[in-house]
């Protein structure tokens, strides 16, 4: 890969910024549509490199990754001009007459930093909210998806102004190189480790950060629920992407009464997704490399096994599990699962399940099953998190109207919809006063009469 001249490239998008190219609505509508042409474009070949990259099925390519996209831009497009429309508020007495307003301005010069579970559309969301917002931007997409990475790459370079949006492709050393700059904000993607790393060096520049992390997601099931439909749900929200999902159920707390019941439907629906042999399932896919591998498969032995454990290290496989009788302290209770094991704990009360989750750091996603109204609600107070499904898992985040992102060591910020181009805007305040009158009340010399004056407009 050819050596970049990172400081130079990030010192041409300023000038861009500041000869003000990328402010227009007519620049941000064009470049929404040729990104949504590109993706319809390139389809075929974002699709070969996901399969390439992650063993992804079309179906589920289209749905997680590509139709994603294109739904994001169409929702910008629409509401583009209207959310860059100056937003009025009130103004007190005490500045009459005069007329407030906020406006948002983009930021100037953003990084977004990639992951590789959803190579394709954990770049191109914020991509979308960037873009909306009027900024010059700087898409690095994840390395370990090698291959979708040069699609992303070849793909920007191809249909969008590289005068406003530039990518740069490579691993550590390029992504140290980045960090090194100066940027307006950086937006990132991916583990815990490493967002440490982008929020340190952002520092040195006081740069704000967005970041989407992660965490242990807990799946609370009441005995109160319709089971079938609860197990087809959890069953495909944790084994999709071979579980390689921030928003996957990591563990579910079940109901002592309902545990052995529920467990067979789960059973039985893993075999109704991907028959006997799931490694034979054109729908399942592979875990990203031969590290992660190694990582998941050390975790098959922390409970029975009731479905799956079978692995190939050739085709980094590793079947469908899901665990029984887990030890709280076992290694595949300790940190984010990020593969397809699903470890299952019972408990006797909605109470028992709150306390568990309560000690532990908050999570990125919270799923509770039950019909109980009362029993939904208390969950909901009860437990801080980023975001909630009841009675399903992983679909809020097809919600635009929702802010996605996490609660403390889940990650900070959100986007998605309108919250993608908030959080690539700054909101100025702006207050405009006419001079046609000026109240000698608020000049000195001050006196007691003029006090009661100024609290009586304040």
């Amino acid at each position: 890969m050819p050596k970049v001249d990172i400081p130079g490239v990030v010192a041409h998008l300023r000038s861009s910024f500041d000869c003000y190219r990328t402010r227009d609505i007519a620049w941000r509508r064009e470049q929404l549509r040729r990104l949504k042409r590109m993706v319809l474009e390139r389809e075929a070949d974002i699709f070969a490199a996901l399969k390439e990259d992650l063993g992804k099925s079309t179906f589920e390519s289209w749905v997680t990754e590509t139709g994603f996209v294109i739904s994001n831009i169409d929702y910008a497009i629409k509401r583009l001009r209207a959310w860059m429309k100056p937003e009025k508020v009130t103004t007190p007495l005490i500045n009459q007459p005069g007329s407030s307003a906020v406006h948002r301005e983009p930021l100037g010069v953003v990084l977004i930093i990639g992951a590789w579970n959803y190579p394709f559309q954990l770049v191109m969301s914020p991509l979308v909210g960037a873009i909306a917002a009027g900024n010059c931007v700087i898409v690095k997409p994840s390395e370990v998806s090698v291959n979708t990475s040069a699609v992303v790459a070849k793909g920007i370079c191809d249909y969008l102004d590289p005068e406003g949006i530039r990518v740069i492709e490579g691993g550590v050393p390029e992504t140290t190189a980045l960090l090194k700059e100066s940027f307006d904000h950086i937006f990132y993607t991916g583990g815990h480790n490493v967002g440490r790393i982008v929020m340190e060096a952002a520092a040195k520049h006081l740069t704000p950060v967005t970041l989407e992390l992660g965490g242990k997601n807990p799946c609370i099931v009441d005995c109160n629920v319709n089971q079938a439909v609860a197990a087809r749900r959890i069953v495909w929200g944790k084994f999709l992407n071979a579980g390689q999902t921030c928003v996957a159920p990591d563990y579910v707390l079940v109901h002592e009464k309902v545990e052995t019941e529920f467990l067979d439907r789960m059973k039985s629906t893993v075999q109704q997704f991907y028959r006997a042999n799931p490694k034979n399932s054109p729908d399942y896919p592979r875990i990203i490399n031969q590290k992660h591998f190694n990582r998941l498969a050390a975790l098959l032995d922390c409970g029975e096994v009731v479905t799956g454990g079978e692995t190939d290290s050739s085709e980094r496989y590793i079947a469908p599990t899901i665990l029984r009788d887990v030890p709280v302290h076992s290694p595949v209770m300790d940190d984010e699962i990020f593969g397809p094991i699903l470890p299952v704990l019972t408990v006797s009360h909605v109470d028992e399940a709150v306390s568990f989750i309560n000690a532990r750091p908050k999570p990125l996603a919270l799923y509770i099953f039950s019909q109980d109204k009362r029993l939904q609600q208390r969950v909901l107070q009860r437990i801080s998190s980023g975001g909630v499904c009841v009675n399903d898992v992983v679909v809020h985040v097809a919600v635009p109207e929702l802010p996605f992102g996490g609660v403390g060591p889940s990650g900070m910020g959100a986007y998605h919809g309108r919250a993608s181009f908030e959080t690539f805007s700054h909101r100025k305040s702006v207050l405009s006063k006419s001079t046609r009158m000026d109240l000698p009340v608020r000049y000195p010399p001050y006196s007691e009469s003029k006090l009661k004056w100024i609290k009586r407009l304040a």
